[in-house]
């Protein structure tokens, strides 16, 4: 009798316990990645936050930023209408207020070219190119002879960490911000043999470099780098590909860059369960779905089993959601408030799986 009366306390205890678990508990990284307003958007935005993303307890909000800034340690790289401070720090108080971790994006190694045009950095800076002699076309299409996606700039160039250094240090002082989100996805250009610094190196170890000196410059004033995953997945092992994964080498990094690296592991079409191999490596790891509701959920419901049957030791490792959004803010919130149907069904309803994600995570209490 006694035996039976210590079981049913223990049950009582354990299930009492699991009853109790806040949504932290369960899910402590509920996050929302979309572009910086523009400047005539950033009341409405402002707004949004408030109303939409607070109730609905996203505590993170990623930011991709990039040139949309009045720099002031270089000006030549601005977008020609930019956020001025006064508007970054709307976004700051509105965070605030709600305790949401404001993150700012700036893309670095890749994704420094859209299309036919260059992005701030190589704009200005073209030496800093990786593949100068990929000239960019007046019509960009996929696939081409050059294999052009994104150029990227050289990690090995003695100039422009420099640069970048600046740029982060500002953004982050005007963001008030503890974590800073570097992309670092789909780089296709890296080591490449007509680079005279990169030509003949092992990409993994060029691309782990430059996770570790935008890491370790982040570190002396104890703030963490976070990074998209999907360059430090093998594309041919796990048939992810080169979008999700890494079909040219850099996946051996995942084993170079240090531990306190942020993973942001995104996957549009399958529940890939990769988020289990960043968690062994000791890395915390996000899931990032992006237009398929229904997938979000299944996704968001692997992430809390990954936590509930985790190790102590691992738990952590699994840190929770993001949804992205790969339309601007005006766009998103045209699409959420009803104003604006998706136009391309090939992208998905954005919106809608943000609206399915978020309704499941409020279910989880």
């Amino acid at each position: 009798m006694k035996k039976i009366t210590i079981f049913s306390a223990l049950l009582f205890l354990v299930l009492h316990s699991f009853a109790q678990s806040t949504l932290d508990d369960i899910i402590p990284l509920r996050g929302f990645c979309i572009a910086a307003p523009k400047v005539d958007g950033v009341d409405r935005f402002v707004k949004f936050i408030d109303e939409e993303l607070a109730p609905k307890k996203v505590n993170t909000l990623i930011l991709r930023v990039d040139y949309n800034y009045q720099f002031q340690s270089h000006p030549e790289l601005r977008d020609s209408s930019a956020l001025s401070k006064d508007d970054v720090k709307k976004l700051v108080a509105v965070c605030k207020k709600h305790q949401i971790n404001l993150i700012p994006q700036i893309n670095l190694l890749g994704h420094q070219s859209w299309a036919s045009s260059a992005e701030g950095l190589l704009r200005v800076y073209t030496e800093f190119d990786e593949t100068p002699n990929v000239v960019l076309p007046e019509k960009y299409k996929w696939p081409n002879e050059d294999g052009l996606y994104c150029k990227s700039y050289c990690p090995l160039h003695p100039g422009v960490h420099k640069i970048v250094f600046e740029l982060i240090d500002e953004i982050m002082d005007v963001f008030e911000s503890k974590d800073f989100h570097a992309g670092m996805d789909e780089v296709f250009y890296i080591g490449e043999d007509q680079c005279p610094r990169c030509s003949g190196r092992d990409k993994a170890e060029l691309f782990a470099g430059e996770v570790s000196k935008i890491r370790n410059h982040l570190a002396l004033k104890n703030q963490e780098l976070w990074i998209w995953g999907d360059r430090l997945l093998d594309g041919k092992t796990t048939g992810m590909g080169m979008w999700e994964a890494s079909m040219n080498n850099t996946h051996r990094a995942i084993d170079l860059i240090p531990k306190d690296v942020m993973i942001c592991d995104w996957h549009y079409e399958r529940v890939d369960p990769s988020a289990v191999m960043f968690a062994m490596k000791g890395l915390r790891v996000a899931t990032c779905p992006w237009r398929n509701g229904d997938l979000a959920t299944k996704q968001l419901e692997m992430m809390v089993d990954l936590r509930k049957n985790a190790t102590i030791a691992m738990k952590d490792n699994f840190q929770g959601m993001i949804q992205t959004v790969w339309t601007s803010s005006d766009n998103f919130m045209d699409y959420y408030y009803g104003i604006k149907t998706q136009p391309d069904i090939a992208r998905g309803d954005q919106a809608g799986c943000f609206k399915q994600l978020f309704e499941a995570i409020g279910q989880l209490k």
